[in-house]
């Protein structure tokens, strides 16, 4: 028996297929710039496996800088590679290579920028004419630091200058913003102000965590000497120990004696390659607190900022209070005035009775004096209730 069925074209379904790949494809690619060690730059829209390829990364080093993903700040050092995650600034740092994310992006055009300038190494012969020697050996001394400082550190004190200035601005902005709100406010509380005051202190917050995240990544680093060695990838290319670099003599074991020289030789070449390789971390060490100082004091800043938008909060609760307790004080008043009155309104109560009575009928003149004691009783009445107030400190003098 038959079995009935829709019929579809080989053509369109291959066509369909293709395209939807072709889109998937597309939207696989992400935009990046790659500068190399002369700091020219090519922008590249490759995949991730593609760049899994270009810089042997595992894919899980690679998710951080998904933008898509909410990953912390990371400075992450692996065998051949630095991976930077730092804000908006996502970068892969190799030996002679620098792979930058979204060049494109306005907060990122100046990484590029500063890292096309500082990535090439000062020439070696500055044309000096006209100018003394003071100022050619300092110019050849900064040749000489330049030269010394491995390619990736210059690409990473890039990016950490880059973020530690990025997050310094936006702390002087929120400051030119803050102060004077908090100022207006303190001067005339209102709903205009207080929404405004809300909404600067949400954004203090939110920048606060962003510098936090940067100063325990950085504080983590510089904790941890391997992690800061690992930072090391000229060193680790270059793949050959320290000793091997100091030119060990070739030693015949002819002698007892010369092996015991040999011995010590090989102690003090020893000694020597671990106080060179302490060296490297310690100038490694130098750079990242130089820029931890930095983002501390950005940190500072904000925790300054904090503490004035809470002893503005405590100035505007205590005269919140003060208005309160002047409210609580005018409903004594108040109503101590109606308790008054009430014993006003008693007395006219009881003569307005229509009840006959006979001492009523003869005695006109009465009226007016029981219209002034009551009024003096009541007069007196209040009067002592707000003495006893005051004697017992409930409302101010």
């Amino acid at each position: 028996m038959a079995r009935d069925g829709l019929l579809v074209p080989v053509e369109s379904t291959q066509t369909s297929a293709q395209s939807s790949a072709a889109k998937k494809k597309t939207a696989a690619l992400r935009s990046w710039i790659s500068l190399d060690q002369d700091g020219e730059g090519t922008v590249l829209d490759l995949d991730k496996y593609a760049i899994i390829r270009r810089v042997q990364i595992h894919a899980r080093d690679l998710r951080l800088l998904d933008p898509l993903l909410s990953y912390p700040s990371t400075i992450l050092g692996r065998e051949k590679v630095i991976v930077l995650n730092l804000e908006h600034i996502k970068a892969i740092i190799t030996a002679d290579e620098v792979l930058l994310r979204d060049p494109f992006d306005d907060n990122v055009l100046p990484i590029v920028e500063e890292l096309q300038r500082r990535l090439p190494l000062v020439s070696a012969n500055f044309q000096g004419q006209g100018e003394d020697e003071e100022t050619s050996g300092v110019q050849k001394d900064v040749e000489t630091d330049e030269l010394k400082f491995p390619f990736e550190f210059r690409a990473l004190e890039v990016a950490l200058e880059g973020i530690c200035s990025f997050l310094d601005a936006r702390t002087r902005e929120l400051e030119t913003d803050a102060y004077p709100a908090l100022d207006e406010l303190t001067s005339k509380i209102s709903s205009r102000n207080l929404d405004r005051v809300r909404k600067l202190k949400s954004a203090m917050t939110r920048l606060t965590n962003r510098v936090q995240k940067v100063r325990d990544e950085l504080e983590q680093l510089l904790d941890d000497d391997d992690d800061m060695a690992d930072l090391y990838l000229s060193r680790k290319l270059v793949g050959t120990s320290p000793l091997s670099d100091l030119g060990a003599p070739n030693w015949s074991l002819a002698s007892p004696t010369i092996t015991i020289g040999s011995r010590v030789s090989r102690t003090s070449r020893a000694s020597a390659a671990t106080t060179s390789e302490e060296n490297d971390v310690e100038e490694l060490e130098m750079l990242l607190e130089a820029y931890f100082m930095q983002i501390e004091s950005t940190l500072n800043k904000l925790t300054t900022l904090r503490e004035y938008i809470d002893d503005t909060e405590d100035y505007i609760n205590i005269q919140l209070d003060n208005h309160r307790n002047q409210l609580i004080q005018l409903e004594l008043f108040l109503s101590s005035g109606t308790v008054c009155l009430s014993v006003y309104s008693l007395v006219a109560a009881i003569f307005g009775m229509n009840i006959p009575y006979t001492w009523k009928e003869g005695h006109g003149y009465v009226f007016k004096w029981v219209i002034i004691v009551t009024g003096v009783v009541c007069a007196s009445l209040f009067l002592f209730i707000i003495s006893y107030a005051r004697h017992k400190g409930l409302v101010g003098s």
